[in-house]
């Protein structure tokens, strides 16, 4: 059944539900939940409170940022190093994917413990203790209660996949296997097919075109030598920083961090990665799929993490007018013109993810196979009159009060806070980025959002991937 069927159907029978109960309802009372909002009219600003942020280093000069929180006996820590799945061809060319093996039998034993050892003493401790790889970043985490008993045991484990992991052979043999078949199975995924095509068209030779996991073509000859390699080369003192959120002490916490990077390799810090190139033209791809619907992905080279005050503004700037044109509400203007109006889809967004090099900005929706097309133009009809007219004054004081009033949450538990501090250490970010996170938005202008978003997206060069049983430009010009 395709997205407008099933939205028609419901839209029906929610009018067929209002009239049977119409003769019931005296329309012309207020509404009494809605009549009582205006008590926000005098709603007082927002007074807002961030984590107190301790910062050290180790002896071993891994920077540290600490935030103490006793209201539970849990600690967050949360170990990064620049080496993502980006770093995957400094260890062999073409190696997509070493990054990722490495994180995943990180946990699969270490020289002291095989795996089912390993995997048995985190239960028995009641740890969650995870490594994964991204595109920028390697991530260690641990999470433990805050008492000596279990806490000094699970750091144990920590370092002991840090310094010794087994690596075995079999053990690798076995997650190539499991890899290769859910790489397979990807094929099978109209999302994850885009969402390939995508990255791989935006980004052409550089690291981030390929996908993180790894290939059918690559994960084959991953060996144990190329996972020893990456770990020798990018788990190292110089390479690293860490965010600790939880019960302790700051003695404890520099105890910790002590414990945990004393017998890093001190090693040397990644190289800076290159900055992509633009595509500077338009570019549609599509690639066949049995399915009555096309997804669609479409978008551009955005921008890299900002770490001084100007930029941070500007991408502040953007983040108040993406959200007005391609926030996930329903008072976005995609989303309400694209969704609600014409019923292409059920829901259609738009991101920037901004990352060490320059990340990529894009808007994703599936739709209707016959109505791809109508649907692609309309959005980027959208995005054209939002770029030419701008958003209004009231549109950008909704998103601000909403950005203002909900950024707390971010910060409301020990595992928000550790990934606050995770990130803003990893990109070397001041203490100040919070704090001053609401002076950027109380700093927004109509005027610079709106510029900001004419010099950042360049809708006539987008690239638009669709994934579907027809192709949308079948006999129609497709470069612009």
């Amino acid at each position: 059944m395709t997205t407008l069927t099933v939205t028609a159907q419901a839209d029906t029978a929610g009018a067929e539900e209002s009239r049977g109960s119409a003769a019931l309802v005296d329309t012309s009372a207020p509404i009494a939940a809605l009549s009582k909002l205006t008590s926000l009219d005098d709603a007082k600003p927002l007074k807002l409170t961030v984590p107190t942020i301790q910062e050290f280093k180790t002896k071993v000069g891994v920077p540290v940022a600490f935030v103490q929180t006793t209201a539970l006996p849990i600690v967050d820590i949360d170990l990064r190093f620049n080496a993502g799945s980006a770093r995957d061809g400094s260890i062999r060319k073409e190696g997509f994917g070493i990054a990722n093996m490495t994180a995943t039998m990180l946990t699969q034993g270490t020289k002291k413990l095989d795996e089912n050892a390993f995997t048995q003493a985190g239960e028995t401790l009641g740890i969650d203790l995870n490594s994964s790889a991204y595109k920028d970043m390697f991530i260690v985490s641990l999470r433990s209660l805050s008492d000596d008993k279990h806490l000094l045991p699970a750091i144990d484990l920590m370092t002991q996949m840090l310094k010794e992991p087994a690596f075995d052979e079999q053990v690798l043999a076995r997650n190539k296997a499991r890899l290769l078949v859910g790489l397979q199975q990807q094929k099978q995924d109209p999302n994850s097919l885009a969402s390939l095509a995508f990255n791989k068209a935006l980004y052409g030779e550089h690291p981030y075109a390929h996908p993180s996991a790894g290939t059918l073509e690559s994960v084959p000859s991953i060996d144990k030598q190329q996972l020893i390699d990456f770990k020798n080369r990018y788990l190292v003192a110089a390479n690293a920083s860490i965010a600790m959120t939880g019960n302790l002490t700051l003695d404890q916490a520099k105890k910790l961090a002590e414990e945990i990077t004393t017998d890093l390799p001190a090693g040397q810090a990644a190289a800076a990665l290159p900055e992509p190139k633009p595509l500077n033209q338009s570019k549609h791809i599509h690639i066949p799929f049995p399915s009555t619907q096309t997804t669609i992905l479409m978008g551009q080279l955005g921008s890299k993490r900002a770490t001084n005050p100007k930029d941070q503004q500007q991408q502040t700037n953007f983040a108040v007018g993406n959200e007005v044109m391609a926030g996930s509400n329903f008072n976005a203007r995609l989303m309400s013109e694209v969704r609600q109006n014409l019923g292409y889809t059920y829901g259609i967004t738009g991101s920037m993810n901004p990352m060490l090099a320059k990340g990529p900005y894009q808007i994703g929706f599936s739709t209707r196979n016959d109505k791809a097309l109508a649907a692609i133009n309309a959005s980027l009809a959208v995005i054209n009159d939002t770029l030419d007219k701008g958003i209004t004054s009231s549109e950008m004081r909704l998103t601000t009060d909403n950005l203002k009033n909900s950024f707390p949450m971010s910060f409301a538990s020990n595992a928000g806070i550790n990934s606050l501090l995770g990130m803003m250490n990893f990109y070397q970010l001041p203490n100040t980025y919070l704090t001053d996170y609401i002076d950027r938005i109380d700093q927004v202008k109509l005027s610079s959002v709106n510029q900001t978003m004419r010099d950042t997206l360049k809708p006539d060069d987008f690239l638009i991937v669709t994934v579907g049983q027809d192709d949308p430009w079948k006999g129609k010009k497709t470069e612009k």
